[in-house]
């Protein structure tokens, strides 16, 4: 019986490799479905940063032919005072968006993922605004800031507080568009941070709760573990999309009161198509995309130390 069985072992076929034909036709059709985003990457992302690093080498106003100006638009943005004023504007629009925009976006994933009824109609709500266009949002928000009739001061009256002209105050104009920003891209996050949510094992809360967990360490111990990467995620792309904000910014304030709200890709914008200065405004566009790069870059490599990832 044993010789028969091994003999019956040994005639099964092996499975073949796959054929070469067949791996260069699943080759094809894999770099077929690949090309569309490709070509667009091509075309709209690493073709505009190469066109970009070859015009910051120029000295190009549009309507003269352009001349090799070396290095000179680097050197330059060191003595620009309104280039690092447009720089620390956005430092401090990142630095005060991202935040709020996570605890907010965090703290509406907790309410929703409590399968209260009628959900499904919050979430479409809650994610309503950052599905509308900036710019329809931004005018919006410019007549709930005006100072007499818009309903912002209208809801502080109620409580006794005069209100202040937010968007030509030198104070106020930007946490005003800090305060439109966070609830325009708060939906993102929300939905990212309610995915993640959805995806952590019911059972580690049953464990935590037969443990005797308090519901603040449940949340420190299971759900901010588990819900790392959804928020390591969230905070690249919420400090990436921040450091390049400019519709709200132009639409609302027009980078005043003064230049207390010019963002650096406005500044960019002013410098190129109201200056008419490419090289220069190449230039700067090169120094900010360095800067979010290493941003970036520092990010990932911290991940290791803070985000946990469930094997």
């Amino acid at each position: 019986m044993a010789v028969e069985t091994s003999t019956a072992a040994s005639r099964t076929p092996t499975p073949r490799p796959p054929r070469p034909r067949r791996r260069r036709s699943d080759a094809f059709a894999a770099w077929l479905f690949l090309l569309p985003s490709l070509v667009g990457f091509v075309v709209f992302t690493a073709g505009p940063v190469i066109a970009a690093g070859v015009i910051s080498l120029l000295d190009w106003n549009l309507f003269s032919p352009p001349s090799f100006a070396g290095l000179d638009n680097f050197t330059r943005l060191g003595p620009d005072p309104t280039f690092w004023s447009a720089f620390g504007n956005t430092l401090y629009f990142t630095f005060a968006s991202v935040p709020l925009t996570l605890l907010v976006s965090l703290a509406l994933a907790l309410l929703l993922n409590q399968g209260l009824r009628r959900i499904a109609v919050f979430r479409s709500l809650l994610l309503l605004p950052y599905a509308t266009i900036t710019v329809a949002v931004a005018f919006v928000w410019v007549w709930l800031y005006i100072p007499t009739d818009g309903l912002v001061n209208a809801v502080l009256g109620v409580f006794g507080i005069n209100g202040p002209a937010w968007l030509i105050s030198d104070d106020w104009a930007m946490p005003a568009l800090i305060a439109m920003s966070v609830w325009k891209s708060f939906g993102f996050g929300m939905v990212i941070f309610l995915a993640g949510l959805q995806a952590i094992p019911q059972q580690l809360y049953e464990a935590a709760r037969v443990d005797g967990a308090t519901p603040w360490r449940t949340f420190r111990s299971v759900t901010l573990p588990l819900l790392s990467p959804a928020m390591f995620f969230v905070v690249v792309t919420s400090i990436i999309n921040s450091f390049q904000v400019f519709d709200q910014a132009l639409v609302m304030t027009d980078g005043g009161p003064g230049s207390r709200t010019t963002t650096l890709v406005m500044y960019i914008y002013q410098t190129g198509f109201q200056n008419y200065e490419q090289g220069y405004a190449a230039a700067q566009s090169i120094v900010l995309f360095a800067f979010i790069a290493v941003i970036t870059a520092m990010q990932f490599l911290l991940q290791r130390r803070l985000v946990h990832y469930d094997n």
